[in-house]
């Protein structure tokens, strides 16, 4: 438990800025959506003459930007892309912390084994997304509130939610995952955040590209696009299996190779 606490205080500080810098990008989208709600069907057709691949890049395909669902819509793969980024770096930071800073005899000499190390770390990882994620559903509802007045988009909001938590745990497994493989503590932030990057251009090469869509199950931002939550009202079962499945397994792989490897000190 103490290690528990332990983590949570090393990691406060910077959670607190994530959590401020993603208020600070809702807030400000919102003051954008403000504006584009004012210029009302003008502003939809002329986004609607833009060519196919600025409206890729962007994410505006399939978005109706004069509503406010549209709108979160197209913001979310910005919201999902600075929560992923936050957990990637989490993940492979707090168990790579050791070896990097060279204080592995400091915690390893304590009475514990490394499996209780580990769990003690990844529940301190796992609140903190937790956290981030709840200060994300907050900002989004009372932001959206404040300049749309629309409240009829809050479970919509709260979907798209549960599908960034699932991205944020992914991908916070793809750095506990890299870091406990790695015998380089100080490259597993720089692996983590290339798989992290990878995907996202990935999932633009398939928004472009149809002929592409079969890759679309080696992204997990595809698992939870925010244009299909929208469409169904629901998240995807299968993406959901596919979810459990991947976590799972890094799960398994942090366990067994971090516990089994020596440790630089």
């Amino acid at each position: 438990m103490n290690i528990f606490w332990r983590e949570l205080r090393f990691y406060s500080k910077g959670l607190v800025f994530w959590c401020l810098g993603m208020v600070i990008l809702i807030w400000t989208s919102m003051i954008k959506y403000s504006t584009f709600s004012a210029a009302g069907q003008s502003m939809t057709e002329l986004l609607a003459q833009f060519p196919k691949t600025i409206q890729t890049i962007f994410g505006m395909t399939g978005f109706d930007l004069s509503k406010v669902s549209g709108f979160y819509g197209v913001m979310f793969m910005y919201l999902a892309l600075m929560a992923t980024i936050h957990a990637a770096m989490l993940g492979s930071g707090i168990i790579a912390k050791e070896e990097r800073d060279r204080t592995s005899e400091f915690i390893f000499v304590k009475p514990v084994t490394r499996g209780k190390v580990i769990t003690a770390k990844i529940m301190a990882g796992i609140l903190s997304m937790l956290v981030f994620n709840i200060v994300t559903l907050l900002s989004s509802i009372f932001f959206i509130y404040v300049y749309s007045h629309d409240v009829s988009f809050v479970g919509d909001i709260v979907n798209l939610m549960l599908g960034l938590l699932c991205l944020q745990m992914i991908f916070f497994f793809v750095g506990t995952t890299t870091a406990a493989i790695s015998r380089r503590p100080k490259l597993s932030a720089s692996i983590a955040s290339a798989i992290l990057l990878f995907a996202f251009i990935l999932t633009y090469l398939i928004n472009f590209n149809s002929d592409f869509d079969l890759l679309k199950y080696l992204t997990p931002f595809k698992y939870f696009d925010a244009k299909d939550i929208l469409g169904s009202g629901h998240l995807d079962w299968a993406y959901l299996a596919i979810t459990f499945g991947l976590i799972s397994t890094m799960v398994v792989v942090t366990y067994t190779t971090y516990t089994a490897r020596d440790l630089d000190v």
